[in-house]
């Protein structure tokens, strides 16, 4: 109404309004256009300002919308809605030293409201000038006039926050001092006592902590945590005195498990075979199935292992004998089910030592006797797995997931077990037992941001070579991220206003390493390998694939094109049909989904077309955007300055190759991985002539450092000598051999393909990745020897499908999984 008044029609502040209410409808357009017309025509309005950096805040913009109200500031410079609006933006971006002198701002226009000192204290506190923050907290603190014998949630945790601030400032003496005084106004009394330890044990005041540690474990029994400090307190000389310390605890708290357990990771020889022994038997006869998880520590000592493992087929020779755990006992007899967790443990304990013929012995006989225990089946499952094979597992999982329709865990399982096995729809169906209803199990996943699915689905759509459904799920998986880093957004006033001051300082620090995760890193990895796979081999359009395919084919290859074509055709039919009932479905909740457009966290979305994805026109940019979170938050990860080296080495971008391999050299030295790209990388120097004069003299400088004067044979050589008993060393170095000198083909393979019992790492994975390289030309050609080393193989571990003939050729024939789409990084998950 007032801008269809002439006089007013071009009045700047009202057309920004206008603008501000049509982005509140969803037209961002119209909402842009009238917020840019009303600022040209008052470009002096601190309101047209403000209104277009939330126009900007609303679309994730935030370097643009802070000009904004830097701008608007410019023009009413104690406005407190802008220095509010700003000082969000500054933290979100965080802008530390911004946010600080906005919050300062803050605190002078309004010094009588809380958030105002508590948001300057927290400014300072993020700087690490804890001096300043405790200040403020205390001067805010004074202010509250909270009577001694009265307590307050939030007066509480202000003092909380207070103390942890002076614990991250190393101020222990004040800390301990600090709690000591208002201990009886702190609601958490656990956060009370556990500071208190933390504080003594830094001071040095043993005695104390030892007291606030015990009664802490009387409160808890079973916090690891909790010993180990109380041990860092008592400081026990001998193990006999450790032992002490448990034995005191355990006969106060009897029914506790971690005492008895706890000390079987320091004690050996008989004292650890009768303590064991007791552990077991308890366990046994209470009927206890995560027993092996608890102990699966101790398996890093061969000499336990081979106690537990003597002393459990001794209890299974005598349960099936006289019903006791010993002849000799004079116990009552054990129930049946003894026997039963007592084969469940050895199928465990031997699927752990990779005797898989055993394991699966031990868990039908199991089986046989109690067929209808949820956990019989699941451990079958994971045995196949950890064998390789990738149809049984899911198989048995299913079965046991139909034992108990309803839980939801054995659901997850055999889903993940089913997209390991590339069973891609039979997962979703799996999943769709627990999603909403009316909703696609996909489209409910990805809104629900389940990730561990997202991850499984894009590496079974890679090996299945469907790129670009694969890197559809990485970039959701991505796009998860920015939705939980942009979340965060929320909680910096309600933080700050129902005074949640701990649990808001460790959200920031969780956002700001967010993508550390190892999900990103899942997807990240492969991402960027399918990246890398597309700028090697581009994907055609389907126009001109089809003209290529249709010249020179007889007629049965033309035939099963078109075929092949019509049956796509089909597929797309349906796809629009499942499209256009999407559409209907969409329009009936109009409303519903414009709330939630308002409230989305991640900006506007652009549809993830598979077909786009896969035929991008710069796969190697598009592969940097997921590299780069890696190399500042998973710098400790070798995998990525390897993945970056495979990038720059596409690239052609010598400098930054050097920084990747340095960077990964420096992390482990005697990387398989490593050490090949080492070699193509000395290669490729030399074999770049043209390089500019100060490039390639630090390049020749930096490697001197690395190759030690060594031509590239000898440094392949010293590393196949220095790794001889390692399969995937040996194989990078063969790799390598061949690389270097075609001529050497036979003996590399002899190399690569050896079976020695020597070898410390002759596994299904290791074995696995051998016979790829024999198959994908890093070899040249070599059936033969593909064949022989199969073979081999399969003497060693006749139950793993990729090493039996009659499995591949099976698979070859169903046009399913073939022994060339084998992941190693599958068969051995977990293992």
């Amino acid at each position: 109404m007032i801008l269809s008044n002439p006089k007013f029609a071009e009045h700047g502040e009202t057309l920004a309004m206008k603008g501000l209410t049509l982005n509140c409808l969803g037209k961002k357009e119209e909402a842009y256009e009238f917020v840019r017309k009303g600022l040209r025509n008052d470009v002096k309005s601190h309101v047209c300002w403000h209104v277009y950096g939330l126009l900007q805040r609303s679309d994730k913009k935030y370097d643009e919308a802070i000009k904004c109200y830097r701008n608007a500031l410019k023009l009413d410079k104690d406005n407190l809605q802008i220095l509010r609006d700003l000082s969000l933006l500054q933290i979100q971006m965080r802008d530390l030293e911004g946010y600080r002198e906005t919050r300062y701002q803050l605190l002078q226009l309004r010094p009588m409201q809380r958030a105002s000192w508590i948001g300057y204290a927290i400014a300072y506190h993020l700087l690490k000038d804890y001096e300043i923050a405790l200040k403020l907290l205390e001067e805010f603190r004074k202010t509250q006039q909270i009577p001694p014998n009265k307590i307050d949630y939030e007066y509480s945790e202000l003092i909380l926050y207070q103390n942890q601030v002076m614990r991250e400032a190393n101020l222990f003496q004040e800390a301990v001092d600090h709690i000591e005084a208002y201990e009886k106004q702190i609601c958490d009394k656990l956060q009370v006592e556990e500071s208190k330890g933390e504080v003594l044990l830094n001071l040095g005041r043993l005695k104390e902590a030892a007291e606030v540690y015990r009664e802490l474990i009387n409160r808890n029994p079973e916090n690891w945590k909790y010993y180990e400090n109380l041990e860092k307190a008592l400081l026990p000389a001998t193990v006999e005195e450790r032992l002490k310390i448990y034995d005191d605890i355990g006969k106060r708290h009897p029914r506790a498990l971690s005492p008895r357990r706890l000390t079987l990771n320091f004690i050996t020889g008989n004292k650890f075979r009768d303590r064991v022994d007791k552990f077991l038997r308890i366990n046994f006869s209470k009927g206890c199935p995560p027993l092996f998880t608890t102990l699966k520590k101790l398996y890093s000592s061969s000499e336990k292992a081979s106690i537990i493992e003597e002393l459990v087929i001794g209890y299974e020779n005598s349960l099936k004998a006289c019903g006791l755990f010993s002849t000799d006992d004079n116990d009552e007899r054990e129930p049946p089910t003894t026997l039963l967790w007592v084969q469940y443990f050895l199928a465990q304990h031997f699927d752990r030592l990779g005797q898989w013929s055993v394991a699966l012995d031990y868990i039908n006989s199991a089986i046989t006797s109690t067929p209808t225990l949820i956990e019989l089946f699941y451990l079958k499952a994971k045995i196949y797995k950890h064998i390789g094979n990738l149809k049984e597992a899911p198989k048995w999982m299913d079965e046991a997931q139909s034992l108990d329709t309803a839980d939801r865990f054995i659901n997850s399982k055999c889903a993940k077990y089913m997209l390991r096995s590339n069973m891609i729809q039979e997962a979703e169906e799996m999943c769709s037992k627990f999603t909403r209803e009316a909703t696609p199990a996909i489209e409910n996943l990805n809104e629900m941001q389940c990730m561990w699915f997202q991850t499984e689905c894009a590496k079974a759509y890679q090996r299945m070579g469907k790129y670009g459904e694969a890197l559809k799920k990485c970039h959701e998986i991505e796009r998860h991220f920015f939705e939980i880093t942009d979340d965060q957004f929320d909680f910096h006033t309600y933080c700050m206003r129902k005074m949640t001051l701990r649990a808001y300082v460790d959200l920031l620090r969780l956002e700001d390493v967010l993508r550390q995760h190892v999900f990103y890193f899942k997807a990240a990895q492969t991402a960027i390998r399918i990246y890398l796979k597309l700028h090697e081999n581009p994907l055609m359009n389907e126009s001109k694939e089809q003209e290529v395919n249709s010249e020179n084919l007889s007629a049965k290859e033309l035939k099963k094109v078109l075929s092949k074509q019509r049956r796509a055709q089909k597929k797309a039919k349906l796809e629009e049909e499942r499209k256009h009932a999407e559409r209907e479905r969409q329009q009936k909740n109009q409303k519903k989904k414009r709330d939630e457009e308002e409230e989305e966290t991640s900006g506007p979305k652009e549809e993830l077309v598979p077909e786009k994805l896969e035929r991008v026109e710069n796969p190697l940019e598009e592969a940097i955007k997921f590299l780069t979170p890696l190399k500042s938050l998973a710098a400790n990860n070798i995998h990525t300055h390897l993945l970056a080296f495979e990038i720059y080495f596409r690239k052609g971008k010598f400098l930054l190759m050097l920084q990747s391999v340095k960077r990964a050299f420096g992390i482990d030295s005697n990387n398989p991985w490593l050490h090949e790209c080492l070699i193509r990388f000395s290669k490729s120097i030399s074999d770049h002539s043209n390089l500019p004069e100060i490039v390639n003299k630090v390049l020749l400088h930096e490697m001197k450092s690395i190759f030690t004067n060594k031509d590239l044979e000898s440094f392949n050589e010293d590393f196949l000598r220095n790794n001889s008993t390692s399969i995937q060393h040996l194989l990078s170095g063969a790799k390598m051999m061949y690389y270097l000198h075609k001529s050497r083909q036979e003996k590399a393979i002899a190399i690569a393909t050896k079976l020695e019992d020597t070898l410390i790492d002759r596994n299904v994975q290791s074995l696995t990745r051998v016979l790829e390289a024999l198959l994908d030309g890093s070899f040249g050609s070599c059936n033969t020897q593909y064949e022989e080393y199969r073979a081999a193989c399969h003497k060693l571990f006749p139950f793993t499908p990729a090493f039996m003939l009659s499995a591949n050729e099976q698979d070859c024939s169903s046009g399913q999984i073939n022994h060339t789409a084998i992941n190693h990084d599958v068969l051995c998950n977990e293992l």
